[in-house]
């Protein structure tokens, strides 16, 4: 296959060509992050036996996040299995294609080389079609080596294969349709929960929850589709949340909640908080598989979300503008607007949308507290809002990073802030956000992560460098594994597993070959060149040595552990 890509990349730069992580887990996350930001497939690869099995984690994580991967992976010949091979994992001894069996939409090992064409489109059409996910392939080197089978399928079909059918359960959307009305007329209050799922029918969302003055809030990652300065928007219910989300939910006048494209897991429903989990509640969803999460709903609705909002904005429209149903009131008196997001920008005052409340982050854009000389985490949350340009990707990873971004980083444009909760792989964000890199070359792309993260996968840095990719890596550096200790702290657990040893990350990133500073103190935001730093050929990591002492706001998930 290599053999085969050497000569596509000889052909010019829009041919496919191989990038080289140092770690199969870094390359499924890379995939992971290209196709999250292409909205095309990503693809990784590796060799047998512990090349497969590194690639697992990573894979698991897009099948976790419903990302679509094509993953193949090299087999010991097929006259050769059983017979203790070198790194042999057929199903006669490791049996990786086992293994890939809990965590993909499609698993095949390729046994005839006219099998081939076949199975590949069928790898990439389940990779593809509602739920998207990783498709597996492994190819024995024997059948590798083969020639083509003749082209028996024209892949041109692809996209007629693909085509999403607009499917709905018609008698739940009349009922809802019914409900929505029902709860308009008697001047009841309706919230929209925008989950992961909903990325690609949010704008009929949005247009729906304008025209009837819904507040709308999200799950943590769901906070990705919606601008954040958007008027409607009250913040993040769940994991590291805003207490304006929960009151949204929880005031006397709500009469329905729309559950939009989420599977009402832990970290999307504040450890499953009834103020979400009740008769209010109607689900909407794509795909059944999470109804039997939301038993005491109202109703469920399955089908495609943009049919869904499209019927239903049309139908209220009308009955709106032929005065049969009642003008709604926003849910606030005095409606932000996101233009102010620009006045807080050139008065340097605080980085949040006023109308989600938050502690208070003027006092960390002034300034450290006088007990540590060190940045606070909100305070550098509020220096990313800022400073970086709108259509920055942000990446958070696993741990403390999750908490602080969900809880104090603001975004405008949709689909700019990234999570991996599904899973919640350490150093997913290092390899998505290279992957990112390389599908939006000129894009400022932010990887959020921490000391513990960037000392299991920062090797990454290194396909920055040789790509020449201008990705920012921002280290939270505490000396410690930080959501551990908070976890540990939080639930009155033992101190215990949580240390990290100093580590200077600006002199290994630069040891590496990327630009690096050292963040201490407030001023040092000043030092850093940042119009070179976005359009620069090449990574640049910002070492911050944060108050370890600073508790991040994930008490949902201590209550959580304590139960």
């Amino acid at each position: 296959m290599y053999d085969a890509l050497a000569r596509s990349e000889r052909q010019g730069p829009e041919w496919p060509r191989a990038v080289v992580a140092r770690h199969e887990s870094g390359a499924a996350f890379m995939a992971d992050g290209y196709a999250r930001e292409s909205g095309k497939i990503g693809v990784c690869c590796a060799t047998t036996g512990p090349g497969t099995t590194n690639l697992i984690t990573g894979v698991a994580s897009a099948y976790a996040n419903h990302i679509p991967l094509l993953v193949i992976t090299a087999q010991t010949a097929l006259s050769d299995f059983g017979r203790g091979s070198f790194q042999e994992s057929s199903p006669d001894a490791l049996d990786t294609h086992g293994m890939f069996g809990q965590c993909t939409h499609y698993n095949s090992i390729i046994t005839h080389p006219n099998q081939f064409e076949n199975k590949l489109v069928d790898a990439i059409l389940a990779a593809l079609q509602h739920p998207q996910g990783p498709a597996y392939l492994s190819v024995p080197i024997d059948v590798f080596k083969s020639p083509t089978g003749g082209g028996q399928i024209q892949f041109a079909n692809l996209k007629q294969f693909l085509a999403e059918p607009s499917m709905i359960d018609e008698v739940a959307l009349n009922r809802l349709y019914q409900e929505v009305v029902n709860a308009l007329t008697q001047h009841q209050q309706i919230v929209l929960l925008v989950g992961r799922d909903s990325g690609s029918a949010i704008g009929d969302i949005v247009k729906f929850a304008e025209l009837i003055n819904a507040a709308m809030i999200t799950t943590p990652e769901g906070k990705s589709w919606l601008n954040q300065y958007h008027p409607l928007h009250y913040g993040v219910f769940g994991f590291a949340g805003h207490n304006s989300a929960r009151q949204a939910l929880a005031g006397d006048s709500v009469g329905l909640i729309l559950a939009i494209g989420t599977g009402l897991g832990e970290w999307s429903t504040d450890g499953w908080d009834p103020v979400l989990m009740n008769d209010k509640l109607i689900h909407i969803h794509h795909s059944p598989r999470y109804f039997a999460r939301s038993y005491m709903a109202r109703l469920d609705v399955c089908g495609k979300l943009t049919t869904v909002f499209e019927i239903l904005y049309h139908r209220l429209k009308n009955l709106i503008e032929t005065g049969n149903l009642p003008k709604v009131a926003p849910p606030v008196e005095t409606t932000p607007t996101p233009s102010m997001f620009e006045e807080q920008r050139m008065q340097g005052q605080q980085c949040a949308p006023r109308h989600i409340e938050i502690d208070d982050p003027k006092k960390y854009r002034r300034g450290s507290s006088p007990s540590s000389a060190l940045i606070k985490p909100q305070r550098l949350m509020c220096e990313l809002t800022l400073r970086l340009p709108p259509e920055t990707r942000f990446f958070a990873d696993t741990g403390n990073s999750f908490a602080w971004t969900t809880h104090y980083l603001f975004h405008q444009p949709e689909g700019c802030y990234r999570l991996a909760m599904g899973l919640g792989s350490m150093g997913w964000a290092i390899g998505a956000a290279v992957g990112t890199a390389l599908a939006a070359p000129g894009v400022p792309v932010v990887c959020i992560t921490g000391d513990g993260s960037f000392l299991m996968s920062g090797q990454e840095l290194t396909v920055a460098v040789a790509e020449r990719l201008s990705v920012i890596f921002v280290i939270l550096n505490d000396q410690a594994l930080g959501m551990v200790k908070y976890g540990q702290q939080l639930t009155d657990a033992e101190i215990i597993g949580f240390e990290l040893p100093p580590t200077d990350f600006a002199m290994m990133a630069k040891a590496m070959g990327a630009t690096a500073y050292v963040i201490q103190i407030p001023e040092d935001f000043e030092t850093i060149d940042y119009q070179a730093m976005y359009s620069g050929k090449g990574p640049t990591l910002w070492d911050v040595r944060i108050d370890p002492e600073e508790p991040p706001p994930m008490g949902m998930r201590a209550r959580t552990l304590s139960r």
